[in-house]
């Protein structure tokens, strides 16, 4: 008689076991995209985290799943302490993960680690349940039920994460709410699979210990997150908002109000009209009759505060893919003071889209295409770089129009920068490919993040050192005698040998961007 055997006389709570495999699957995978996702929003490089953390956890997975083999009796009681043990390792997982990088600095191990434990119980799940239920159904059968379930929840997870988990709980209360999940799934066999248990006091008190654990983690998680990004950010934590696209966190310090997206400053009050003012007012200067301005990005009104400076703009269209960015920069008096109200201006029409997306289906064109967006420190930034977008860019100017994009440092990532610079030159814009555009780089020194570029495009030649000011407007920091200085590089921030254009098919500003940085950061 096998170790198995016992168990076929027993009536088994198959519908259970069935059951408790949806959400199992729904659990790990959550697990799972919780460090992917974590890790990305801590140290960037999406891609790259996402992959060690699925080549870990898969790895792991296997090694739970091999681990099994030892497992020759009390098939129940294991299966109610694996659930325990995920329950508590994926529960705290992002907790830990938080709190590493906040204090320590042995981030990636802590990573592994983490990832090692949590997978490797994950793996031992469905081989333990496939050999309880067996003994109740046909092995055929079972393993088809056992499959199809564990690939539906894993559906289920990976909807629901991006879509409603992330947005509405966060990271931390996400993770608390799911190992209270898999500690009640062990409860709940507590008490079906009584007939069967052999340690089933030792496992009760297991799981109602961990249970109290999770539940008063999930009751302070809101206190432990406001904790662990005051040490993050150092300056006061006046809003910490978690949208389904990004973290938006706004600090003060004296009169110094800060936004930080997914961890990275987006701008300083003190200093950030240079670079608004640098971002808006050469282009203008270029194109003084400009009346029809489109800004791409820029959900914090501060670059159409610029625009919106002089008297014949007739029309801006504003694109932002996070509305709960552009609503709290248009309803916070203390977010709407920054750009003066712009998002509330007459003139100012809000579209929550896609930038790409909007330009594809829009037949309109403007005078001014303003390009305000994150740095390309990923492959969804990436894309918004390349010749095929700037390309469809090009085909929304009026005929005298002109477009302008941020385009990160020149000096602490001239490979990123210039080759935004040689997108723009290899962008076709005719109808048979003919390179038409007029491209001028320019940078500014903004104290909060160094010497920074942009590149401007026109459709007809200009000429850098004949362009002035509109008259009356009110700057604070460019003048007619300075502006033409911003289109003279030093010998430091010359272009490197070698750059090549930003493609879809390559992406490679990303890896100018993210080889670039490594070198000033840790």
């Amino acid at each position: 008689m096998t170790a198995d055997q016992p168990l076929m006389k027993e009536r088994l709570p198959g519908i259970f076991l069935l059951a408790a495999v949806f959400v199992i699957a729904v659990c790990g995978l959550i697990y799972e995209l919780l460090a992917a996702s974590l890790s990305s929003y801590l140290l960037g490089a999406s891609v790259t985290h996402f992959s060690i953390v699925i080549g870990v956890f898969l790895t792991a997975m296997g090694l739970g799943s091999y681990l099994t083999r030892f497992v020759e009796k009390d098939l129940p009681d294991i299966f109610i302490g694996v659930q325990i043990g995920i329950g508590l390792a994926g529960g705290l997982s992002a907790a830990i993960l938080l709190l590493t990088f906040s204090v320590l600095q042995t981030y990636l191990p802590v990573l592994v680690a983490v990832l090692t434990v949590t997978g490797t119980l994950v793996g031992m799940e469905i081989p333990i349940l496939i050999r309880i239920l067996r003994t109740q159904e046909a092995l055929r059968l079972t393993v088809s039920n056992v499959l199809a379930l564990d690939y539906l929840g894993a559906l289920l997870a990976s909807c629901a994460f991006p879509l409603v988990l992330v947005p509405y709980l966060g990271f931390l209360r996400t993770s608390f709410v799911f190992g209270l999940i898999n500690v009640g799934v062990a409860g709940i066999g507590l008490r079906v699979l009584t007939p069967l248990l052999r340690k089933k006091r030792l496992l009760s008190i297991l799981a109602i210990a961990c249970a109290a654990l999770l539940a008063v983690g999930l009751a302070v998680s809101g206190l432990f997150t406001s904790v662990m990004e005051q040490i993050l950010y150092q300056d006061e934590i006046l809003l910490a908002r978690q949208t389904p696209y990004q973290r938006l966190v706004v600090t003060k310090w004296h009169q110094d109000l800060r936004l930080f997206i997914d961890g990275a400053l987006q701008f300083s009050s003190v200093d950030e009209h240079r670079y608004h003012e640098a971002l808006v007012h050469p282009a203008m200067a270029a194109s003084p009759a400009a009346k029809r301005v489109l800004i791409l990005g820029g959900g914090d009104g501060m670059a159409a505060r610029e625009v919106l400076k002089y008297r014949q703009i007739e029309r801006i269209d504003l694109v932002d893919l996070d509305r709960e960015m552009v609503e709290l920069f248009r309803d916070r008096p203390m977010l709407a003071g920054l750009s003066g109200g712009a998002l509330s201006d007459p003139r100012v029409t809000v579209h929550v889209a896609d930038a790409g997306k909007f330009l594809e289906l829009s037949a309109d064109v403007w005078d001014l295409i303003v390009i305000d967006l994150p740095d390309p420190n990923n492959l969804s930034l990436a894309r918004l770089y390349t010749t095929s977008f700037y390309k469809l860019v090009s085909l929304h100017l009026s005929t005298h129009g002109i477009a302008v994009t941020q385009a990160t440092s020149p000096f602490y990532a001239p490979e990123a920068f210039w080759c935004v610079v040689k997108t723009w030159e290899s962008t076709p814009i005719g109808p048979e490919g003919d390179r038409g555009l007029h491209v001028y780089p320019y940078h500014v020194h903004v104290p909060s993040f160094g010497d920074w570029g942009f590149v401007m495009v026109a459709r007809n030649a200009i000429d850098p050192k004949r362009l002035k000011l509109g008259r009356g407007i009110s700057l604070k920091f460019l003048t007619d005698d300075l502006l033409p200085t911003l289109f003279v590089f030093p010998q430091d921030s010359l272009p490197p040998p070698g750059i090549e254009a930003n493609r879809l098919d390559t992406q490679i500003v990303t890896t100018y961007y993210r080889r670039a940085w490594r070198r000033f950061g840790p």
